[in-house]
């Protein structure tokens, strides 16, 4: 996964794209009413534009569209994640598979549920071989969230063991997939008696958090050490356990959560040692997110890392965004793709 050439062609060409639209913020999840529209595309001198094959919808779409982020703009073209053909911008990469995410795109600038998308060339990042273009399009967001969070915390050893709560979510499940290929052991909390629905290079060991104290819990298997790191995708709702599993010098990761105020035991805090990571992939550039997507790069290429499967039933053309929003914004844990062609 090599960066593009940063010596662009002067001379560009424009495309005639058809784009979700949202023109105003909703109220409320049934109150979203995007609208396709078709809009003159054309790429600036840093820019490549693609066309764009397939785009993932994710719930920062749907809360930007239903205003939950004060700074998204109206109206535009959500879409943060995408995969595609670059048709024109650097030589040497026109006709290239490419893939890619952003923190600003679709929340601040239009994005990628889209035909076509104008994006920075260095943001490109070439599509890993042999991944359908869905599966490309969902690597994005929740992969980003995964790697940011585990290389800012430190990157888990051979030997540590990482917590991962909320497992079976898709940034729970990218988490496991990266520290696993890094080595780590991986005990993985669920809200219920379930297994571990993802893709690891390890086992995954699983504690029910309706029926159990998961910090006793983990304690009792790792011999009283506690968790390295504790990445918590789910905020408040385990935030003491999260808490009361760090071992001396753990660092929980925390990306989300319900409530935005929780006890603090600042004691326990530094007598432990511990550091507390922040994760908001929404203020990584485009540019940015491509440097993150291309350290995960190796690990694609070497059957370390698998994108998440896609169902049939989950891939939606761009006149059934509404639908597509609702499933994300539902209970369903499938990966949602729209499909612009």
């Amino acid at each position: 996964m090599n960066s593009p050439s940063k010596n662009p062609e002067t001379k560009s060409q424009s495309a005639e794209a058809r784009c979700v639209r949202l023109l105003a913020q909703a109220a409320d999840l049934a109150a979203i009413a995007p609208v396709v529209e078709r809009h003159a595309l054309a790429r600036s001198a840093d820019q490549v534009l693609i066309e764009v094959k397939a785009a993932a919808v994710n719930p920062s779409d749907v809360k930007a569209a239903t205003g939950l982020m004060p700074y998204a703009v109206f109206p535009r073209t959500p879409g943060r994640d995408y995969a595609g053909v670059v048709i024109d911008g650097p030589e040497g990469w026109i006709g290239r598979e490419v893939f890619g995410s952003s923190g600003d795109l679709g929340i601040r600038r239009d994005g990628t549920h889209a035909t076509h998308l104008a994006v920075e060339a260095e943001a490109v990042v070439e599509k890993p071989k042999g991944l359908s273009w869905e599966a490309a399009a969902g690597i994005g967001v929740p992969f980003v969230t995964a790697m940011e969070g585990l290389r800012r915390a430190g990157m888990p050893k051979s030997g540590e063991t990482v917590l991962v709560m909320g497992v079976n979510g898709k940034v729970g499940q990218a988490a496991v997939q990266i520290a696993t290929w890094h080595g780590a052991r991986v005990i993985g909390v669920a809200r219920n008696n379930e297994p571990y629905e993802g893709y690891s290079n390890s086992t995954v060991e699983m504690i029910d958090a309706s029926s159990t104290d998961v910090a006793a819990r983990v304690r009792e298997m790792t011999n009283n050490k506690s968790a390295d790191i504790v990445f918590n995708t789910v905020g408040d709702p385990y935030f003491q356990a999260a808490h009361k599993s760090l071992a001396l010098r753990g660092r929980q990761v925390l990306i989300a959560t319900i409530e935005r105020t929780v006890p603090f035991n600042i004691l326990e805090f530094y007598r432990g040692q511990h550091t507390y990571v922040g994760i908001d992939t929404l203020g990584l550039s485009s540019v940015a997110t491509g440097a993150v997507l291309r350290e995960l790069g190796p690990g694609f290429a070497g059957g370390y890392l698998k994108p998440f499967p896609i169902k049939a039933g989950a891939i939606y053309p761009l006149e059934q965004a509404k639908a597509a929003f609702i499933a994300v914004a539902g209970s369903s844990r499938d990966r949602v793709i729209l499909r612009p062609a």
